[in-house]
């Protein structure tokens, strides 16, 4: 188990040092009047700093070195 965790969070850690974040849509109310309804998409966008990539990936170093020095 500690093998693959430490694993999952280098690929994890790697993928976030890649991309920095994303965007996404969502339906926001404009106005709501009785049967008129207005909506609008608006863009979200979710980033993260370079360093948390670097960090999982440290720390998926550190669980796979330990699991297999526990072997």
């Amino acid at each position: 188990m500690g093998k693959s965790l430490g694993v999952l969070l280098i690929v994890v850690g790697l993928i976030m040092l890649v991309w920095s974040g994303f965007t996404y849509t969502k339906k926001e109310k404009i106005v709501d009047v009785g049967a008129i309804e207005i909506s609008a998409d608006k863009q979200e966008t979710v980033n993260w700093p370079p360093y948390v990539g670097a960090i999982a990936m440290l720390a998926g170093v550190v669980v796979y070195v330990a699991a297999r020095r526990r072997r």
